[in-house]
C-alpha cells in the first residue's frame, strides 16, 4: 500500500486531481490524516519558523521538494498541506502505474496552466520507483518551475533519483515517529469526531501494545488501532483485542527498559557464544516488538568486528550489507537481511583478537607512548622538507618482487610491539603464519641497526 492510498482521486492516471475530504467510511489512517500544521506530529526539525517546509505550506515557497522518510511519518500529509497552500492544480501519480506517457501528459497540462498564471502541484509516490528515462522527463518542467514537484520516497534519495532532478530538489527527511508521538496519534485517533469519537476506550496496555508493534510508522498503529476496534467488547480494546487483529503476540520487551537491555544483551551473547537458533529467537523477539532495526543492524555491525573480526572478515561485510538493506528497503522485508546477517555472525568463527590488537595500541598511545614518527615515513611533499631530513630513505615496497622490504614503521620507543595476536580460528589461521612471516621480514632491518 502506498502513502497515498485514499487520499487522491485517479493517482497515476495523470487527470487533474484535489484533495479530497475523506468519507466517513474511509479507512482511519486516512480519516486522521493531519489537515493543518498544528495536527503534524514527530517532525518539529522541519517545521521551524522560517523552514522551507513551513514556507512551503504557507504557501509562499517556491522550491521543488524530494520528501525522505520510513513509512507512516507524514510524506503524503505533507504533499497534501502544500497543495492546499498553493491553491492552484493538484496532479498526483504513482511510481507504480504511471510511465513517461503520463508524466508527460501532467507536463503539458501544466504549460498551458502557466500560460494562463495558474500554478501546478505535481505529487509523485514512491518515486525512486521511477525508472531514469521517467525521472529524466521531469527535468524541464522542474527547473523552469512548470511544475512544483512533491516527491515521495522511502529510499534515500541519493541512491534512488537520479542527480540532476535531485539537485533541483529540496530533500528533507522524515524521521521515525518516537512512541511518544504514536501515542499522540492514537490517542487523538480515539477522540477525535473524525476518528473513533470517542466510541471505545483503549487500555493503556493495549495502548502501549499498539505502540510497540507501530515501529514508528503512524498508518501502521491507526492501522491496527482500528482493526482492534472493531473486534473489541464492552466498548474496550484490551491487548487480547490488539493481539487477535494483527496476529502478534504480545512481547514482553520495554524499548526503553530492562527488556531491551537483558534481550539486545542475550541476543549479542548468543551470536558471540555461537548458538544460531538462540540468537534468531532473540532477533525474532525485537522484531516481534518494534524494536528499531537500524539498532539492531549497528549491533551486528559492531559484533562484526568485535567478536569476529579477521577470523572472517566476510562477516562485516554481511552485517554492512543488512544495514543497507534495512535504509534502502526498510521493513518487514528488511527482517529477512537482518535474520540473513545474524546466522553469517552466529555460525562464523570467533576471534577478539582485533578488540585486543585495539586496546593493548590504545593503551600505549594512552601511556604516552607516541614517539616521533621516523624521519623517513614523514611527509616530504612540501618545500624544505628534505633539509629537514623528511621523507629521505623511504624504500617503496611495490618496488620489491614480494612487495614487502625491511624497514622501519613505528616510533624507536615501539619497535618490536605486538598488537595483533591472531586465533587459530577460521581464516586467522592461515593469517597467523603469515603476520609472523611479515613481522620478521619489515623488522629484519632493525635488527640489523639499519634505519631508512
Amino acid at each position: 500500500m502506498s502513502d497515498s492510498d485514499g487520499l487522491f482521486d485517479d493517482v497515476g492516471t495523470g487527470t487533474r486531481t484535489t484533495p479530497q475530504t475523506p468519507a466517513p467510511s474511509a479507512p482511519l489512517a486516512v480519516r486522521m490524516r493531519p489537515a493543518s500544521l498544528d495536527e503534524v506530529v514527530g517532525q518539529d526539525h522541519l517545521l521551524g519558523e522560517r523552514s522551507p517546509l513551513r514556507r512551503l505550506i504557507a504557501g509562499s515557497g517556491g522550491s521543488s521538494v524530494m520528501l525522505y522518510g520510513p513509512p507512516g511519518t507524514g510524506k503524503t500529509t505533507m504533499a497534501s498541506l502544500i497543495s492546499q497552500a498553493t491553491g492552484g492544480s493538484f496532479e498526483a501519480l504513482s511510481a507504480l502505474s504511471a510511465g513517461v506517457k503520463e508524466v508527460r501528459a501532467v507536463i503539458d497540462a501544466a504549460r498551458r496552466r502557466l500560460v494562463r498564471g495558474e500554478q501546478t502541484v505535481l505529487f509523485i509516490d514512491e518515486v525512486h520507483r521511477f525508472s531514469k528515462t521517467q525521472q529524466d522527463a521531469l527535468l524541464d518542467a522542474v527547473e523552469n518551475r512548470i511544475v512544483l514537484l512533491v516527491a515521495a520516497t522511502t529510499e534515500n534519495p541519493s541512491f534512488s533519483v537520479v542527480a540532476p532532478l535531485l539537485s533541483r530538489s529540496l530533500v528533507l527527511n522524515l524521521r521515525s515517529l518516537t512512541d511518544e508521538d504514536v501515542r499522540t496519534v492514537l490517542r487523538r485517533a480515539v477522540a477525535d469526531p473524525r476518528g473513533l469519537d470517542g466510541s471505545v476506550e483503549v487500555a493503556d496496555e493495549a495502548l502501549e501494545h499498539l505502540v510497540a508493534v507501530s515501529g514508528g510508522d503512524a498508518r501502521r498503529a491507526l492501522t491496527a488501532l482500528e482493526a482492534s476496534a472493531d473486534g473489541a467488547s464492552d466498548g474496550v480494546v484490551a491487548v487480547a483485542d490488539v493481539e487477535a487483529a494483527i496476529d502478534r503476540a504480545a512481547v514482553r520487551y520495554d524499548r526503553s527498559g530492562d527488556q531491551h537491555y537483558d534481550v539486545t544483551s542475550a541476543f549479542i551473547k548468543s551470536i558471540r557464544g555461537s548458538d544460531v537458533d538462540a540468537a534468531l529467537h532473540y532477533l525474532a523477539r525485537m522484531m516481534s516488538a518494534g524494536e528499531d532495526p537500524r539498532f539492531i543492524a549497528r549491533r551486528l555491525m559492531i559484533h562484526a568486528s568485535e567478536d569476529i573480526g579477521m577470523a572472517d572478515p566476510t562477516a562485516l561485510q554481511t552485517a554492512v550489507a543488512a544495514s543497507q538493506v534495512v535504509q534502502l528497503v526498510g521493513m518487514p522485508e528488511a527482517q529477512l537481511a537482518l535474520a540473513q546477517a545474524t546466522i553469517h555472525l552466529a555460525t562464523a568463527p570467533k576471534s577478539g583478537s582485533v578488540t585486543s590488537a585495539l586496546g593493548a595500541a590504545m593503551a600505549d598511545v594512552a601511556a604516552g607512548k607516541a614517539g616521533a614518527v621516523p624521519p623517513h615515513l614523514r611527509d616530504g611533499h612540501y618545500a624544505g622538507a628534505k633539509k629537514l631530513g623528511n621523507a629521505i630513505g623511504y624504500r617503496f615496497p611495490h618496488d620489491h618482487p614480494d612487495g614487502v622490504l625491511p624497514q622501519q614503521y613505528p616510533p624507536d620507543e615501539l619497535v618490536g610491539s605486538d598488537y595483533y595476536t591472531p586465533t587459530d580460528h577460521g581464516f586467522e589461521r592461515e593469517l597467523g603464519p603469515r603476520v609472523g612471516k611479515l613481522r620478521t621480514i619489515i623488522r629484519s632491518a632493525v635488527n640489523r641497526g639499519r634505519r631508512h
